[in-house]
């Protein structure tokens, strides 16, 4: 028997009108659509037959789907079957499932009918139209479940929205009159956030939430306001209720607003915890009286307090709280748990698994060897001792009254040496020796090496109140300024020539260009050393290295440096004007002798293209129709010659 389902997980169910589009769409796209004309009756028999299937197995399908999601109320928890009788009638509910089932029956039906007809169809028209005539007679049965497809679908979007309840699970109940502050103490308890207002039947359906009690996984169910009065006037917000404190095993908790603000007399409220009061039968029950903070149990009239201690016999405790105040609320609930837990215990004691499970708990008791009786030893430390207790200005201080005298967690450092066991009292905060290789590091250090260090510190300081730390620093040469000044100027100026000779397209042509051009400016030289002089630059070296070239060149009387210059740039250029000659045109004599030779080298080419063989990238079709399928006389049958 399942006791709980998810009832989120149920699949939406379509109106009638989409699941004839849904089925009838599927078929047209999992089934053949097309017969040809030299098909055999047998094949066309075999092409309509395997339709009325398809369909026939595709409303089967979506039909048990349906079927098998929803819940059968005779297989579900009680709780869960006279919640869904109240929400939605029972009767309703199995109805509609009974017409699916019916209706997916009769689609069998007519599909294994017009199957056997279609055995014996004598024509490709015959076949068609009994196929026609299956599938509008399916279409038509579902069309016919309109009413039942529709109501399942709104049966489905309130059982998404029902919380889900383990009805085995430890379990507290929070009932009692609208607006007595249910709700309220369940935000307390719990991760739950209800909705809580000031007035009557704010919660109008079952609220679950959860919570931790002694490592323990607990729910609290909030349930609708009650009203007093009989069991066929209660309305479908109160039977949930009812129907919660009738199935589930938990703990109750009945609230009682004693200041009357919910709307109730006090008399009022204990007539309907009577009237409910069977619905707790072997439950632990709680009366709790909520909103201490505006009215406690002594501020009530007599007679009414006499009702409510009336109301609290036969086991039935009175816990109060204030949840605006935040007082016995956890208190509340702590009894409540453990009053649960109490009774589970005794009850699993009352089973028949305990048997069971104390056969196999055997306590060993050794046999006694002789007649010497050996009491149990205490020591006399241990007897003397006297048991803490906190109120006690004498008793033994903890570790924890040393925190909260040393500043408290975050402040209080606590002191692990002073348990240590040594000869002497005075060794327990001496500095723990540092090991290496064996052998302590403290052996090795200079014992002087304070000393020294603090006699070198006065060294300084007297050396620097001397002065002798406070001496200007060396003034920097002109000349080596002027230099260091000079080359940086340099520096830049060969990093912005190298960045404008990466932006130009130099080539041998333009170099001759610039050859040409310095050949004709004849004072070069002179507008270097020039320039060089603007620069504040010594020209001198300058001046004597063209006066010695000058001097090199002039060893020939016959050689003019212009002349000679003129010549380097003329060379320089005819060779990039030969560096840009076309290859293509090489080994000619003339235009005409390179047409021939274009015309030759086409044929060659065109000579290798066709010497090719095929490849798998030539998309070409050598035999568009294979003689060995299409010569003779043919049958009709199939083509796949694979």
């Amino acid at each position: 028997m399942a006791s709980i389902y998810n009832f989120k997980k149920i699949a939406p169910v379509p109106d009638a009108g989409d699941f004839l589009d849904i089925v009838l769409s599927k078929t047209q796209r999992k089934t053949p659509t097309v017969v040809h004309p030299g098909y055999k009756i047998t094949r066309i028999r075999q092409f309509y037959m395997r339709k009325v299937k398809f369909t026939q197995d595709t409303f089967d399908e979506k039909l048990r789907q349906i079927l098998e999601e929803f819940p059968v109320l005779d297989n579900v928890h009680p709780f869960y079957a006279d919640l869904m009788n109240v929400l939605y009638d029972k009767d309703h509910y199995k109805l509609a499932l009974g017409q699916t089932n019916t209706a997916r029956h009769l689609i069998d039906a007519v599909a294994k009918d017009y199957v056997r007809l279609l055995k014996f169809g004598d024509s490709l028209y015959r076949c068609k139209q009994l196929k026609r005539a299956a599938l509008g007679r399916m279409a038509t049965i579902m069309k016919r479940q309109r009413d039942s497809l529709s109501y399942l679908e709104q049966v489905r979007q309130h059982l998404a929205r029902l919380p889900s309840i383990d009805p085995n699970t430890r379990t507290l109940i929070v009932c009692g009159f609208p607006n007595v502050g249910k709700s309220s103490f369940m935000n307390k308890v719990t991760r739950a956030d209800v909705d809580v207002q000031p007035y009557a039947f704010t919660t109008k359906s079952l609220f679950v939430g959860h919570m931790d009690y002694k490592y323990l996984r607990w729910q609290v169910i909030d349930t609708p306001g009650i009203l007093d009065h009989p069991l066929e006037e209660r309305n479908t917000i109160e039977m949930q209720s009812i129907t919660a404190l009738a199935h589930l095993r938990a703990a109750v908790l009945f609230f009682t607003d004693l200041s009357e603000q919910c709307g109730y007399s006090i008399a009022d409220q204990m007539s309907l915890f009577r009237s409910i009061k069977p619905l707790f039968a072997n439950k632990p029950t709680l009366l709790v009286i909520s909103k201490t903070d505006v009215c406690t149990l002594d501020d009530v009239k007599p007679e009414e307090r006499q009702l409510i201690e009336a109301a609290a016999e036969d086991g039935v405790e009175v816990a109060q709280l204030s949840s605006h105040l935040d007082t016995g609320v956890i208190e509340t609930r702590n009894l409540a748990c453990d009053k649960l837990l109490q009774q589970r215990v005794e009850a699993k004691l009352r089973g028949q698994q305990v048997t069971g499970v104390l056969n196999k708990i055997n306590v060993a008791q050794p046999a006694r060897r002789d007649t010497v009786e050996r009491p149990p030893f205490i020591p006399d430390a241990v007897a003397k001792r006297r048991k803490y207790d906190p109120q006690d200005p004498d008793r033994m201080v903890l570790e924890r009254d040393l925190e909260a005298a040393g500043g408290g967690a975050g402040v209080y450092s606590v002191d692990l040496n002073k348990h240590y066991l040594l000869s002497s009292d005075e060794w327990k905060h001496d500095a723990i020796p540092e090991i290496m290789d064996g052998k302590n590091v403290a052996d090795f250090v200079d014992a002087d090496i304070d000393e020294r260090l603090a006699e070198l510190e006065r060294e300084e300081e007297k050396l620097a109140a001397e002065g002798l730390y406070d001496s200007p620093e060396e003034s920097e040469d002109e000349e080596d300024r002027r230099i260091r000044t000079m080359a940086q100027r340099i520096r830049e100026r060969k990093q912005i020539m190298a960045q404008e000779a990466r932006t130009k397209n130099v080539n041998r042509a333009t170099l001759a260009g610039k050859q040409r051009a310095i050949a004709a400016n004849s004072n070069a030289p002179e507008d270097f050393v020039n320039h060089l002089q603007q620069l504040g630059l010594d020209s001198d070296a300058a001046q004597a290295t063209a006066d010695r070239v000058n001097r090199k060149r002039q060893r020939s009387e016959s050689r003019n440096p212009a002349v000679e210059l003129a010549k380097r740039s003329t060379s320089l250029a005819a060779r990039a004007i030969s560096v840009q000659r076309d290859r293509s045109a090489m080994g000619f004599r003339d235009a005409r002798h390179k047409a021939v030779g274009d015309r030759k080298q086409v044929a060659a080419m065109r000579k290798m293209n066709t010497a090719g063989r095929a490849g798998e990238a030539d998309r070409k079709i050598l035999a568009k129709m294979p003689k060995h399928l299409f010569t003779g006389k043919r049958s009709n049958g199939t083509n796949d010659r694979r």
